[in-house]
């Protein structure tokens, strides 16, 4: 059962040659890597990848700049195998993902996506702590040999609560994803979008611990700009309200009430919130 890792491009070429390499040591090596080049303005990382010459890797380059809603779509038409990964360009996993991820999709063959346990690493590769993931790991359903299934109004309900799942760590079922889509016009919510989607259809999410993923967490990222500027509250504002109606009518009344309170959304915005108006005081201080 091969695996697609499906990478889109568009970031830090030494991230992003650890990640690659991450994906190629992987002890379980029956994948398939296409890396979907974003249009980066530097030549170097094709070049890199065409000396590896291994044929488990594919390189494309867009035409034009699509985008992460359009580049991820883009990596759902290419996928091949029955199973496929979108792993950030400058994330890392360990060496016993691919062989736990399998193990588990063989374990749950109806479940739509694994989730793997994830520790959170900084721009210097240091595993660290903020306060956000501290929240994730709380919201983490806890399993005590066997893995968690979740399923319908009560997946989707954990989800709203907070979305403790890294996306670029997921296994999804092909099949399913295909069926349903991300929804065009999101950046932030993309991915917690397709899960309650996957939810909405009766699809399963299958959680095991064992850390074999490593997600960067690093001032750059799409969400950590977005969050400053506010555009990612908002588009999250809306999601929930849209997600809250569309619970109520599906009699989801549990789910709803937790679309409606996305309480580690508005956790996460009033933490950005001050971390900006601290550094405001900072600059506007003549002793700092």
């Amino acid at each position: 059962m091969p695996i697609d890792v499906m990478m889109p491009f568009y970031g830090e070429v030494a991230q992003f040659r650890q990640a690659v390499t991450s994906v190629l040591d992987q002890r379980d090596g029956d994948l398939r890597l296409v890396v979907i080049d974003d249009c980066y303005p530097d030549p170097e990382p094709a070049h890199w990848l065409a000396s590896l010459t291994d044929p488990r890797v594919h390189y494309l380059r867009n035409e034009t700049n699509l985008g992460v809603n359009g580049n991820f779509r883009r990596c759902v038409d290419l996928v091949e195998a029955d199973h496929f990964v979108v792993m950030g360009c400058d994330d890392v996993m360990l060496p016993d993902y691919v062989a736990t991820v399998r193990r588990l999709a063989r374990q749950h063959p109806d479940a739509a996506v694994i989730a793997p346990g994830v520790e959170v690493i900084d721009d210097r590769d240091q595993v660290v702590h903020p306060l956000g993931d501290r929240i994730k790991s709380l919201l983490t359903p806890r399993t005590s040999t066997e893995p968690v299934v979740l399923r319908g109004e009560a997946m989707a309900t954990s989800l709203y609560h907070g979305n403790w799942t890294y996306f670029p760590s997921l296994l999804w079922r092909t099949a399913p994803v295909r069926d349903v889509g991300f929804r065009p016009g999101l950046d932030i919510v993309l991915d917690l979008a397709l899960l309650v989607d996957l939810a909405a259809r009766g699809g399963a999410l299958v959680h095991d611990p064992t850390v074999v993923f490593r997600y960067r967490r690093h001032q750059a990222s799409v969400s950590s700009v977005q969050a400053v500027d506010g555009r990612r509250f908002a588009e999250e504002n809306a999601f929930f309200a849209d997600e809250a109606r569309r619970c109520a009518d599906r009699g989801w009344s549990r789910a709803a009430r937790a679309a409606r309170l996305h309480a580690t959304s508005r956790l996460n915005h009033a933490q950005s919130r001050a971390l900006a108006t601290a550094g405001r005081l900072r600059r506007a201080s003549p002793t700092a």
